[in-house]
């Protein structure tokens, strides 16, 4: 690196823009290859069932470096506190909020985001987890001009990432986190010395990736064995998918494809117990499941779970 690319990194402002974990590795690549003059993200919130107060994991990763953290309720409302840095370019990366135009169009290096899909498919906030939901073999991530409308700007960079039979929406979190990263840092030095490509969407290409909702969550056994294969991997870990017996809901986080047929019985019924889990017909099939969470209890293997059983669940109907 020569001394004129130093200056250009050091005198630079970078204003940084993301919450959960998936922006911490976007984020520790850009501080340790540019200087961040500071991240915006969002306010302290209440976790989990005590209610306790806890920072959102890039405030953590920026207090951690010295670096200005500012939280906004309202960004559309309080996006002159972001102005006022003066920032050159603006980077976000799951930030959870829509930017107003007046922050869009101030920067003069503009504002782009590290989307977790193949732009324009999985336009949205849950890109990763309906790539698996939706049974597509590969996804990847996308560095993007923001503008107006969700997701819509026109792509600089991209690459792609198989996803694996086996990929749950935790470890393709990972995958593509990471990926992320090294593709920001691949593609700023043309993004500031303006080489960079800059290409429209398809729009005839697109598809969404809307937030995860509760009827996402619920197993329609109905439905085929692949189908119930992927929503499981796809929810894993969290929210997780699952499905009520004898009035109690059980959490499935993993699951297999069995090649066995019961065409006498009902879907949603518990037809034969493995050694390693619980075989529920499908509209084509066998789902077996084997990774449990009943209501109330930790996760457990089905193993365990039936060993405390004191009746057979075998004709039960999992609803």
């Amino acid at each position: 690196m020569n001394i004129e690319d130093i200056v250009i990194k050091k005198e630079l402002r970078i204003v940084f823009m993301g919450t959960p974990d998936f922006s911490v590795p976007v984020l520790n690549a850009l501080i340790n290859n540019y200087h961040v003059k500071a991240v915006i993200t969002q306010p302290d919130k209440q976790v989990g069932r005590s209610g306790k107060i806890a920072k959102p994991p890039i405030k953590i990763l920026a207090e951690k470096h010295n670096i200005l953290v500012i939280q906004l309720d309202k960004i559309k409302e309080q996006y002159q506190e972001v102005i006022d840095l003066e920032p050159d370019l603006i980077i976000t990366c799951a930030y959870g909020q829509i930017l107003p135009e007046e922050l869009l169009n101030y920067p003069r290096l503009g504002c782009i985001n590290v989307h977790a899909s193949l732009l324009p498919k999985l336009r949205g906030g849950a890109p990763i987890h309906r790539a698996i939901l939706e049974g597509y073999s590969k996804t990847g991530v996308t560095i993007m001009y923001m503008a107006k409308g969700m997701d819509d700007g026109d792509i600089i960079a991209q690459k792609e990432l198989e996803i694996l039979d086996n990929d749950t929406a935790s470890t393709l979190h990972d995958k593509l986190s990471k990926l992320g990263s090294e593709l920001l840092i691949e593609t700023l030095p043309s993004i500031i010395n303006g080489t960079n490509t800059r290409i429209p969407q398809d729009s005839s290409k697109v598809t969404f990736a809307p937030i995860i909702k509760p009827i996402d969550e619920k197993i329609d056994f109905s439905r085929t064995s692949t189908q119930i294969y992927n929503q499981i991997r796809g929810l894993n870990s969290f929210p997780g998918a699952y499905f009520t017996l004898d009035g109690k809901r059980i959490k499935v986080f993993e699951s297999t494809i069995v090649e066995e047929y019961f065409p006498e019985k009902i879907n949603g019924e518990i037809v034969k117990i493995y050694d390693n889990g619980i075989g529920i017909k499908t509209s084509n099939g066998v789902i077996k499941l084997t990774l449990i969470q009943p209501e109330g209890k930790s996760k457990m293997s089905v193993k365990d779970f039936l060993n405390g059983m004191k009746e057979t669940i075998i004709g039960k109907i999992a609803g």
